[in-house]
């Protein structure tokens, strides 16, 4: 009986070949994403207060759109999740979630580098993972576990990375700091900027305003940007705020109002902000005027202070992702099949990053956990006298000192 035979030349030809045609592949694929394409945004996207307005028209590439769709679909995919693991009490406590919001956190975090730095409220689980935190390490701050981005004890509202400071739970509190951050940037003679962001319910702070005036006499390189979601908790903007056009607030200060349901606009405004800062102008205030779906937070429905026709309406013809969809289809950058293996990977991923945050423990009940993030390490003092002398802390022993003063 005659065998098939393979021959180790014939084999290593074979490999040989299939290499060449991976690499040749990887190569189209790379210089396709590569390619420049045109986007015409409609005149509605933009207003301007004491201020030229951003092209209509820019060129960006393929791969800089198919990145985005991406990060957008698992900013959705991720806060899904927190919804379900909310409502099986693995999440516990305050949870505010960005549904409906994502082109904001995408269009800036494409349109900056990682070296300049943004500030937000406690609607912040988008904007830590765009800059730079896994989905698992978000989802694990939800739950409490040691793999979360604040080791577990911080929660929703508390949540940090490279570049991003917060996730801040006072209303408002975050934009005198992003002024801080902005100066820090001038300080240093740093090319970089600071998005400070904050809610239409925080624009009516008086801190906003004191920031603005710092920012605006020290010419700060600091953008100013209200997300307004048309809702303060339960309160809409019209029944809260005296003008809520809120990119006219900084009165001294130019303003820019973006559709914040288009991540293509939010990406050209969020990139023009930059370059206004850093170009020695000074500060400028942006709102983003987009949607939330869901209530103020896991434990508001959001159905009792506006209809659900109201929702739908804006589900059904504002969707950011929706509209991304349109432009990669039209443009031929991705077909409807590619489209849905997107969706598919986004879903795989964000699954199995539950699965390991899940997996992961929750902080040790030992007392030095308490201490561990009150000094950057190597820069402690050598104690931390607490209220009483028992509750002085010794970072050399790691234990309380237990000295009778």
């Amino acid at each position: 009986m005659l065998k098939n035979v393979v021959r180790p030349g014939s084999l290593v030809a074979s490999r040989r070949a299939l290499a060449l045609r991976t690499m040749a592949t990887e190569a189209k694929t790379a210089q396709s994403e590569d390619e420049l394409v045109t986007i015409d945004l409609p005149a509605s996207s933009f207003e301007g207060y004491e201020l030229d307005v951003p092209e209509l028209s820019f060129q960006t590439t393929k791969g800089e759109l198919l990145q985005m769709y991406k990060d957008m679909i698992i900013i959705r995919r991720m806060e899904m999740a927190a919804d379900a693991l909310y409502k099986a009490k693995k999440i516990r406590g305050f949870c505010h979630l960005s549904v409906g919001q994502e082109a904001i956190a995408v269009g800036i975090e494409n349109a900056i580098t990682k070296k300049d730095t943004v500030i937000t409220s406690y609607r912040c689980h988008g904007f830590t993972y765009m800059r730079g935190s896994p989905v698992k390490d978000v989802l694990g701050e939800l739950m409490g576990r040691r793999c979360g981005v604040s080791y577990g004890k911080g929660g929703s509202m508390h949540m940090y990375t490279t570049g991003f400071y917060g996730g801040n739970g006072i209303v408002g509190a975050q934009v005198p700091l992003g002024a801080g951050l902005a100066f820090a940037h001038k300080y240093r003679n740093e090319d970089n900027a600071t998005f400070t962001l904050y809610g239409d319910g925080a624009a009516n702070q008086g801190q906003v305003f004191e920031a603005f005036n710092m920012a605006k006499l020290w010419n700060l390189p600091c953008i100013f940007s209200c997300e307004n979601n048309k809702y303060g908790m339960g309160t809409s903007a019209s029944r809260s705020s005296a003008l809520t056009d809120y990119y006219k607030r900084g009165q001294y200060i130019p303003g820019l109002k973006v559709n914040g349901m288009d991540v293509l606009a939010c990406y050209q405004a969020s990139k023009f902000a930059k370059d206004w800062a850093i170009s020695g102008n000074g500060p400028l205030v942006l709102e983003y005027e987009t949607y939330r779906y869901g209530g103020h937070s896991m434990s508001d429905p959001g159905t009792t202070y506006r209809t659900r026709e109201e929702i739908q309406h804006m589900r059904s013809r504002n969707d950011p992702i929706a509209g991304l969809k349109h432009h990669l289809i039209d443009l031929n950058i991705a077909t409807e099949e590619e489209i849905k293996s997107y969706d598919k990977a986004a879903r795989a991923y964000v699954d199995e990053q539950v699965e390991l945050a899940d997996a992961s423990p929750a902080p040790e009940a030992k007392m030095s956990i308490l201490f561990e993030d009150v000094y950057v390490p190597g820069s402690e003092i050598p104690t931390l006298r607490g209220r009483i002398s028992d509750d002085t802390w010794d970072f050399t022993k790691n234990d309380f000192l237990n000295k009778v003063y």
